[in-house]
């Protein structure tokens, strides 16, 4: 076989030939000895790697440590491979060159960026970050920070208490996953009113626990907050009291936090206030800020960052969407506009990205589902109808289903109808409730406003 001797300081090039190192048969341009090829070039013994301009659109093996201090821009446009237990420091002459890095893969250990709730990163969709506050891997859904979702829930719905009829000191529950079926006997309420029952109230839960807060007869309004285990049917237990006594208010969450604004005093007076509890601390509501206008019989729901109140009575029906930061107290921001403004007594729900107004009370009961988008702001579309109008009704979800149970038209009934939040359209016949409800509070463990703080 011939040889070709060039000099150290030589130039080589071979024209229209493949050439091979340790093999005599190259199918390759380049083909060294061991099978490694121009396409999956791996690098061994380098120390300091300061650029790597050829490699463009090629994966990178590297099998000791690597120090990357500079490099052009399409360098590490693919995929870099590190070994187990080697490292990879990238200086900022890398990324000054070159921006992004698109894939960083990592074989028998990973850790990504760490830090506060103050030091996320402005991440790309799909990012990782660990939580060093709460002590969780989070990751960026392309407009917020939420948790993995490691929660090992009941896929329960709850529904509780009622005004004025046989529901009223009891709750029940379904499988939000399950169709069809009636509801089952879940518990009672350590705080009955002095009528016995509760009503025009409302509620909310973590992955864990349930929240019943506050209540209304004619006459008198009331301060008691009661909690129970969502997983484990059984009575409720005293957890505190509200701020103020008040009745027709409604309740939304995060994992951490649950949040109820406005509502209704004695004598018949709005309030703009808005409580806030932690879920996990058996306490008295403290004061978290005001809402945009005092009301009352309005709805609320949440993402894994914000709480959303929608319509209501002012001074008379509103079609105001509020929002607050669940995780910082201060006063509630106007954030858009329902299709109509006859939406009192409505049941909201969500899926963690858009929030769905279901029934209400205009000059009769009222059958549209309005749904409103979370990142974006603005006024809400009509999503679809209801199986009839109803208001009254209470809402409960997991993220692919929302949940309308109850209601008033004009009387008490146990319809439950349900919607598909990904896909727009009328809802569903899903059930019954054992019993007729309506003014009462509805709840789950698996909804969207968990994944957050």
């Amino acid at each position: 076989m011939a040889s070709i001797r060039q000099g150290y300081l030589d130039d080589y090039s071979q024209q229209n030939q493949n050439v091979g190192i340790g093999t005599s048969i190259p199918k390759e341009k380049l083909e060294i000895h061991g099978g490694v090829t121009s396409k999956d070039l791996n690098v061994t013994g380098i120390a300091t790697l300061t650029s790597a301009s050829g490699f463009i659109k090629r994966n990178l093996e590297y099998s000791e440590n690597v120090d990357l201090d500079a490099g052009d821009s399409a360098t590490l446009s693919d995929e870099i491979i590190v070994g187990a237990g080697l490292t990879m420091t990238i200086g900022t002459g890398v990324t000054a060159g070159q921006g992004n890095i698109d894939s960083l893969k990592v074989y028998k250990m990973f850790q990504p960026p760490t830090g506060g709730t103050n030091q996320r990163p402005s991440g790309k969709p799909g990012s990782l970050f660990y939580n060093t506050d709460f002590k969780t891997v989070e990751f960026f859904d392309g407009s917020s920070w939420r948790q993995v979702d490691n929660r090992s829930t009941s896929n329960r719905a709850v529904f509780a208490g009622s005004a004025g009829d046989a529901g009223e000191k009891t709750s029940e529950y379904i499988n939000i996953s399950s169709l069809g079926g009636t509801t089952t006997f879940f518990g009672t309420f350590a705080n009955n009113f002095a009528s016995g029952g509760r009503g025009y109230h409302g509620g909310c839960a973590s992955e864990t626990r349930g929240i019943i807060g506050g209540g209304w007869q004619p006459g008198t309004a009331y301060n008691n907050i009661d909690y129970f285990t969502v997983a484990s049917a059984g009575d409720t237990i005293d957890f505190g009291d509200l701020q103020q006594s008040k009745g027709e208010l409604d309740w939304c969450s995060s994992s951490t936090r649950g949040i109820t604004a406005g509502g209704e005093l004695v004598p018949f007076a709005n309030t703009n206030t808005i409580d806030y509890i932690q879920i996990a601390t058996i306490g008295n509501a403290l004061d978290f800020g005001d809402i945009t206008t005092a009301r009352r019989d309005g709805g609320m729901t949440s993402s894994p960052i914000h709480g959303f109140l929608m319509g209501g009575i002012a001074s008379s029906t509103t079609d105001t969407i509020d929002r607050l930061t669940i995780s910082s107290t201060g006063n509630a921001i106007d954030f858009g506009s329902l299709t109509s403004i006859n939406y009192p007594d409505s049941s909201v729900v969500s899926n963690g990205v858009a929030g769905f107004i279901m029934g209400g009370i205009g000059p009769a009961t009222i059958e549209t589902i309005d749904k409103f988008t979370f990142a974006t702001g603005g006024n809400a579309t009509v999503f679809g109808n209801l199986l009839i109008g109803r208001r009254n009704a209470a809402g409960a979800s997991n993220l692919v289903r929302g949940l309308c149970a109850g209601g008033g038209n004009p009387s008490p009934h146990k319809v439950i109808s349900y919607i598909t939040m990904s896909s727009a359209g009328d809802a569903l016949n899903f059930g019954d409730l054992s019993v007729d409800r309506t003014s009462f509070a509805g709840l789950s463990d698996c909804h969207g406003g968990l994944g957050g703080f």
